[in-house]
This record gives structure tokens, C-alpha cells and sequence, in this order.
């Protein structure tokens, strides 16, 4: 069923913001908050006060920091005060969710001008306990409680789809080395390191199949957008970009639970309204950045979204079709593979991310030519929450 508005205000992104993704000991959850949207205010050449609505995107900082009522925070050392301000949660896709809202408030005519934020401070805890905490996303009585983890998930979902569709493991590895190369091309990724395929099979193994090499990080970062009705951009920007769609979907929250191991059904229904609303088709992407929380998880998105067929993906990554150059790259900063996964904050810097590319100032080297459409894709938990928003140039705003 859709549940896209009936009729909506054209929505444009007006400003953007991100701190580095990494380990910023020296920062705390709401300096980071602050440097991200204060970046992007000054882009815009707005007031703080101008804001008249903020959502944010974080996970657990209660868990991680011991601070909860996070937007509260965010808002009041913003200077924000009285606007509404609303913390979103949905594991790692809480920066994505809360863009959607952003985008919502804007479509739906109530806002003029909504801030979209997300953060998390995730390493100044021990591994063990990071892992613990991000056990949350999944069902903790059927999953957690019996000592599944994340790592464990993915690695049954890639057991599983390397028996279904033949898939290697030197082909997964590949996925980790694209990243890594379009990580060492970014400034602000969490890991600027080139791999080769036997860095990959010789990293410790951390649930079989999947090594270490084949997981992101856990990462400290904030990212912000601004919005704005389309008819109202270039009083903010000379370069808007359009938000074409922004979908979301939901599926079972246990892995147990689903339809097919090997597909994210949420991703799949996500993708299908966010293309038939922005009136596009999968083979107008120009570049996307999707959710690869784990190598697998790239392979799965490649294909959930349409951009090949089942059990496709692989060959993609052979032909290094996926890179920078080739005819569809994929996680062009990085991903979260190695630009760094700073849960609540991450979906954010995907439409960053996107942003930058579509203005082309994406840094030398990780520029896609001629960008004019981008999609992004990010993930709640193991799939039980899909988000997809398609972005495209906005030439054609007067």
C-alpha cells in the first residue's frame, strides 16, 4: 500500500554539515552535534533562529553517553530554543528516519525551514559493551538473549546467499576493497587504508564467513541538512538539490522471521515507492550510497534496490562496475565499510554524501561525472527498517 502524500510541496536541500567519522576523544555527543549543524547554517547563511523545527537521529545515547533527551541538548546549545525538537530512533537507520520526517514537515507545507540532524558517540565504551548496546536493534528476547550478534546475523544471511547464488569469498572481499579505496580518497572517513583481497581472507575471522575486514567500524560523527520548500531554495543556495522521494518500509524485526534470508523485503518495498514517486527507474541512478554494515549487506542492497538482478551483484563487483569510473559506483565516500558507521548520525551523511556529489564537490579523484541523480539506502537492525530517498540536481528550480 502507498502511503506517499497525496499532494506535497517540492522539498530541496539547502545546506549540509558533517564532522570527520572516527575516534574524536577530545569531543563530546553534542560538540560533534554542534560543529555538523553549525557547518551547515553557515552554508546556508541562516540564523539558528531561522530553524523552525529539528529532528535528530540517534540510536542509544543514553547507552553510549549516559545522554538522553538529545535533541533537548542539541536544540538548546543551538540556540534553537523554543522550536520543536524531536530525537528519532530506529537502530542505524535513525539518521534516515529522521531526514524523512525533515522532508515530511516540509511536504506536507506545515515548515518553511526544518534542520535534520544525527549523532552518536559510540567508542568512548568498550567493544564488548558496543556490541551489546547495538544488540538492542535486534529481537533481544528470540536473538540476542541466545547470544546473537550482528556480526552473527550477517554472517548467516552470507552463509546462506553463498550457497543460493554460488557467491565466493574472494567476491565479497572485493566489496571491502572498493570501499577502502573510496575511503583512502576521503578525508573524513573513519579508515583512509587500501586493501587488496588477501588483506581481506587473512584478517581475523570474526563469524564465518565474515572477517574482520569485512565489518565497519564503530565510529564518533554527526552530520546536518537543511530543507526548505523548492520554490524557496535560492534564497538559501545557489546549487539546491531536489529531494525526488523518500520512502520508508518495515519488515519482521527478527531475522527468523523473514520471508527470504537472502532478501530485505523492507529495502525492496522502500525502493519500489521511492522510484514510483520520483517517477525514476533504477537505471537513472547515477551513483548511490548504501547500507554496507557488513560486506554482505552491500550485495543485498545492490540488488533489493533494483540496480541488477538476484544473485547479480557479484559480477558487478568483478567487473569493478561499482568504482568510481565504473558505470554504477557505490558508496562513493567510503560507506560505512570505511567512511565509518557512527549509527545515529550515518543515514545523514549518506544525503551528505549525496549532496556533495550531485554539486560536484566531491573531492579530487571521487567525483562522479556528470552526477545529476543519487540514491541513498540505509537499514534498521538486520532489515526490519529500510529507507530510500532519491536526490537529483536542481537545475530546474527558478
Amino acid at each position: 500500500m502507498n502511503h506517499s502524500l497525496n499532494k506535497r510541496n517540492g522539498v530541496a536541500i539547502v545546506g549540509v554539515g558533517a564532522t570527520p567519522f572516527g575516534e574524536h576523544w577530545r569531543k563530546s555527543l553534542r560538540e560533534l552535534a554542534l560543529e555538523a549543524s553549525l557547518s551547515a547554517v553557515a552554508e546556508a547563511g541562516i540564523r539558528g533562529k531561522d530553524i523552525q523545527e529539528f529532528f535528530i537521529g540517534n540510536m542509544s545515547g543514553g547507552m553510549f553517553t549516559g545522554q538522553e533527551h538529545v535533541a533537548a541538548l542539541v536544540t538548546d546549545f543551538l540556540g534553537l530554543n523554543p522550536a520543536p525538537a524531536i530525537r528519532v530512533e530506529a537502530a542505524c537507520a535513525s539518521g534516515s528516519v529522521a531526514f524523512r520526517q525533515g522532508y515530511v514537515a516540509i511536504a506536507s507545507g506545515l515548515y518553511n525551514l526544518v534542520a535534520v540532524g544525527g549523532v552518536e558517540k559510540m567508542t568512548d565504551v568498550q567493544g564488548g559493551w558496543a556490541t551489546a548496546i547495538l544488540s538492542g536493534a535486534m529481537d533481544t528476547e528470540w536473538e540476542a538473549y541466545f547470544g546473537v550478534t550482528f556480526p552473527g546475523i550477517y554472517a548467516m544471511i552470507a552463509n546462506r546467499y553463498m550457497h543460493e547464488y554460488g557467491l565466493t569469498r574472494e567476491q565479497l572481499a572485493k566489496v571491502a576493497v572498493k570501499n577502502h579505496y573510496h575511503g583512502s580518497l576521503n578525508p573524513n572517513a573513519h579508515l583512509r587504508n587500501r586493501i587488496t583481497v588477501e588483506d581481506v581472507l587473512k584478517s581475523p575471522l570474526v563469524a564465518d564467513p565474515l572477517r574482520l575486514f569485512d565489518c565497519c567500524p564503530i565510529s564518533d560523527g554527526a552530520a546536518c541538512v537543511l530543507l526548505a520548500p523548492a520554490n524557496e531554495a535560492r534564497k538559501y543556495t545557489d546549487t539546491p538539490i531536489l529531494v525526488g522521494s523518500c520512502a520508508q518500509a518495515s519488515d519482521t524485526l527478527s531475522l527468523f522471521g523473514r520471508r527470504d534470508m537472502c532478501t530485505l523485503d523492507a529495502t525492496r518495498h522502500a525502493a519500489s515507492q521511492a522510484f514510483e514517486e520520483s517517477k525514476l527507474s533504477p537505471e537513472d541512478v547515477d551513483f548511490a550510497e548504501v547500507h554496507d554494515c557488513f560486506t554482505i549487506a552491500e550485495i543485498l542492497a545492490t540488488e533489493d534496490l533494483g540496480l541488477c538482478s538476484k544473485g547479480r551483484a557479484a559480477k558487478l563487483y568483478d567487473e569493478e562496475q561499482t568504482f568510481i569510473g565504473g558505470k554504477l559506483p557505490i558508496n562513493t565516500d567510503g560507506g560505512l565499510k570505511a567512511a565509518g558507521h557512527a549509527v545515529g548520525a550515518t543515514g545523514v551523511k549518506q544525503i551528505v554524501e549525496a549532496v556533495r556529489q550531485l554539486r560536484g564537490e566531491a573531492e579530487k579523484g571521487r567525483q562522479v561525472k556528470g552526477a545529476e541523480i543519487g540514491l541513498t539506502h540505509s537499514v534498521g537492525g538486520s532489515g526490519a527498517t529500510a529507507v530510500v530517498t532519491i536526490l537529483r540536481r536542481g537545475d530546474s528550480i527558478p
